[in-house]
């Protein structure tokens, strides 16, 4: 540093420091402290990278999509992203993948064709739960219908959204008390898989997640 640098740091220096004594004198000290910690605060947030945290607790179809599409939606932003795969979400790990749908139960999700002219493919099919319940193989006729309506919006599959979130970084974790409970063996898992751990040691990083769901 040179000289004229010095000087020039040791004045501003003294400037502040007078700024700050008159502003104390005048009673304006709470006014100085609000000013700085916004400006640090402003700091922090420019440099912090966001994060989030996923429980992921379902396995079934429908209940797939949303943890895959929010994971890859914001590590595509940039974000830290961790997912903590336990009971039958951990079926979402495994490397052959076979989900169904149920509409037993779920009255919010009507029936659509993925067939035949757009009017058709347009009107919701609601079928009742005692209907659905009782005909053998509803649940395969409706998983296969839902997957081709998928297929016809050009919608991704679980398999390439999972494969997508992968490549940007999304870190998932399996519950290790649900492999032990369930007996799963871990050759059943894809190889990306993080980690192998218990609920305790992901609520920190739950805890400190800018972003917490529960899905």
């Amino acid at each position: 540093m040179t000289k004229l640098a010095t000087v020039n740091e040791l004045q501003a220096n003294e400037n502040s420091n007078s700024i700050l004594t008159s502003q104390l004198q005048a009673g304006d000290g709470d006014v100085w402290f609000e000013q700085k910690f916004d400006e640090h605060m402003a700091k922090y947030k420019a440099n912090k990278t966001p994060s989030m945290a996923i429980v992921v607790t379902k396995g079934s179809l429908d209940w797939a999509y949303p943890p895959f599409i929010l994971a890859s939606s914001a590590a595509a932003l940039g974000w830290e992203v961790n997912l903590f795969f336990t009971f039958y979400g951990l079926n979402l790990l495994k490397t052959e993948l076979d989900l169904e749908i149920s509409p037993l139960g779920n009255p919010a999700m009507p029936m659509k064709m993925p067939f035949g002219p757009e009017w058709f493919k347009k009107i919701n099919w609601n079928v009742p739960n005692v209907l659905s319940s009782n005909i053998p193989g509803f649940e395969k006729m409706a998983t296969g219908l839902m997957k081709q309506t998928m297929a016809n919006k050009g919608v991704a599959s679980i398999e390439e959204l999972r494969e997508l979130s992968l490549e940007a970084g999304v870190k998932m974790i399996a519950c290790q008390m649900t492999v032990d409970l369930f007996g799963y063996d871990m050759d059943e898992f894809v190889p990306e898989v993080a980690d192998w751990v218990g609920a305790a040691s992901f609520l920190p990083t739950a805890q400190e997640a800018d972003v917490t769901l529960f899905i």
